[in-house]
């Protein structure tokens, strides 16, 4: 046992949540931005020209570019997820294969699943013989096809079944549902863990989709705000437009600074889905207001329309601005949160 557990240091493999959840996970997010979710603004944006001018080379241009970044998502997938989890050069180059494997049988849940086995497994014995390269890639590859096609079929229809009742859910109790909905997921935003990949792998969208966005939003959006004394305009677009994981120190340090933007979320996320019907498609809904990805995609998921874009503007960036301060004030009159409780080291 002891030999294992040194073996195990001594290749960098660590069995825990943090491993897995926050930090592969993490790194997923990346992958999915590089590929699925900058691929599906390309695709848009091709599409839109192409109905407000019609038929041009640029609209198919941005059309196939897109097209193709979704296409590949498995292998940035597999080697986010491998250079996530710290692989040597040699099984890091072969999470491609591996995370393209699991996406095939298994979608964007496979892929990691593929990814984070292969990759393990090529860690074991990298370096272990004098033929390792031809060992350690194999071992790989194989690790991960025996994933891709057993464990990540598995893990796939799990996380699309929870996506599916959270959304059939949302639809038969859109106030409840509401709230938790853009609680949770903007909770999970702010965490250490991604929202962006846990929406996609439940491929959570339409009115559930649309409340997870308001819930990441107001966190976004709230913090930026709230803070924005001590942080000035650096501070409102770290927050604003990048992420509100920037205040996780803060919110250790005081658990109260948490809680003006996930009321705001609370508040908005039935607002959401009984008065303004807001939806979004799954590789949007966990982005909130990050690059305004939250926004694209939820053009995607409604149409460009006056009513769809005052929507957006009102539920994404000026309601939880407003509702996240009326609920910032009265801790600091309480003496709850005090000056400096939400500083950045920007």
């Amino acid at each position: 046992m002891v030999k294992l557990k040194e073996f195990l240091k001594r290749k960098n493999i660590e069995f825990s949540v943090k491993r897995y959840i926050s930090d592969a996970l993490s790194a997923m997010a990346t992958g999915l931005f590089a590929s699925l979710i900058i691929g599906l603004i390309l695709k848009t944006i091709g599409e839109q020209t192409h109905l407000l001018f019609g038929e041009n080379l640029f609209s198919q241009f941005f059309v196939e570019i897109g097209a193709m970044a979704m296409d590949l998502m498995g292998a940035a997938i597999g080697v986010s997820v491998s250079w996530g989890l710290k692989a040597p050069p040699l099984a890091l180059f072969c999470g491609v294969i591996t995370g393209t494997m699991g996406a095939t049988f298994g979608g964007p849940a496979g892929a990691f699943v593929a990814a984070a086995v292969g990759c393990e497994l090529g860690k074991a014995v990298s370096k272990e013989t004098k033929v390792d390269i031809l060992v350690t890639p194999a071992v790989t590859i194989v690790g991960g096809m025996l994933a891709a096609k057993t464990i990540g079929p598995m893990v796939s229809a799990l996380m699309s079944g929870l996506g599916a009742v959270i959304m059939k859910a949302t639809e038969l109790q859109p106030f409840f549902m509401g709230i938790a909905v853009a609680t949770i997921m903007g909770l999970v935003l702010t965490a250490p863990i991604s929202s962006a990949a846990l929406a996609i792998m439940m491929k959570l969208g339409g009115l559930a989709g649309g409340a997870a966005t308001v819930g990441c939003a107001a966190q976004m959006i709230g913090f930026a705000v709230i803070s924005y004394k001590e942080n000035k305009a650096g501070g409102l677009v770290a927050q604003g437009l990048g992420t509100s994981m920037l205040q996780i120190s803060n919110i250790v340090k005081n658990p109260w600074v948490l809680l003006p933007p996930t009321l705001a979320g609370a508040v908005l996320g039935p607002i959401s889905t009984m008065v303004f019907k807001m939806t979004n498609v799954p590789a949007g809904s966990g982005m909130g207001t990050s690059g305004l990805v939250g926004q694209i995609s939820t053009f995607t998921s409604m149409g460009y329309s006056w009513n769809v874009i005052l929507s957006v503007i009102l539920l994404h960036f000026i309601a939880p601005a407003i509702l996240s301060y009326l609920f910032y004030l009265p801790l600091v009159k309480w003496n709850k949160i005090k000056p400096g409780d939400l500083k950045l080291d920007l």
